[in-house]
């Protein structure tokens, strides 16, 4: 069987999996592209086997798009690292590191396990990485701090980077489509930043009271 022949067939059993349709999914179809979309938030990651888009708007906040062509599977995630993280970037030892590093480190953890359980190989990972720009008050150099973390923890896990768009200063929004690994981007007005720069906020405030969540093994 054909590689692409052997994706296709991985993807027609994948839309009769119940699991792709779990509750708690901001899905819904967007017209404009006339498809299935899901919206995914800070703090979030997403993975799918089927044909649908998936769309974050990004400030401070980084968003990994990963995907295995071969096997049909990808998605993304959004993630601050804590407004106390500080060194330790560098070190291959994720566990030592300070605890903003560890949370970063965890949600690029979880977004990679999930497409390896799917059948997914760590050789095959195609990576694109977007957001990490300057735009909370108060805060000047927390998206470019996300941004250095996700290139960091990419060149020390070995890991190729396809694409990025990092820093900056204005919010972005990403299209995702991980069948096929197209990313739309979209860099938002000073205008239209307001509700990027709220939701950020208070995604920030949780950080702070939230602990670092427990190891993830990378495999």
């Amino acid at each position: 069987m054909s590689l692409g022949a052997a994706a296709r067939e991985r993807r027609l059993t994948a839309r009769t999996d119940p699991a792709d349709f779990r509750s708690g999914v901001h899905r819904y179809r967007d017209p404009r592209f006339d498809t299935i979309a899901v919206k995914v938030f800070p703090g979030e990651h997403y993975v799918t086997a089927v044909d649908e888009m998936l769309v974050t708007v990004l400030g401070s906040c980084v968003s990994a798009c990963i995907r295995d062509p071969y096997a049909g599977v990808g998605g993304m995630n959004h993630f601050m690292l804590p407004e106390s993280g500080g060194g330790g970037a560098d070190c291959p030892d994720w566990g030592a590191a300070s605890s903003g590093m560890r949370y970063g480190n965890v949600a690029m953890e979880r977004l990679i396990n999930d497409i390896l359980t799917r059948g997914g190989l760590r050789h095959r990972l195609e990576i694109k990485v977007f957001g990490g720009g300057n735009v909370l008050k108060g805060n000047s150099d927390i998206g470019h701090r996300n941004a250095t973390f996700v290139e960091d923890y990419l060149a020390a896990e070995g890991l190729p980077t396809a694409a990025s768009h990092l820093r900056g200063k204005l919010p972005r929004r990403v299209h995702y489509f991980p069948q096929t690994g197209r990313v739309m981007l979209l860099e938002l007005r000073r205008t239209e930043d307001k509700a990027v720069v709220e939701q950020e906020t208070r995604y920030q405030s949780k950080l702070r009271s939230d602990p670092v969540a427990g190891s993830v093994e990378l495999f």
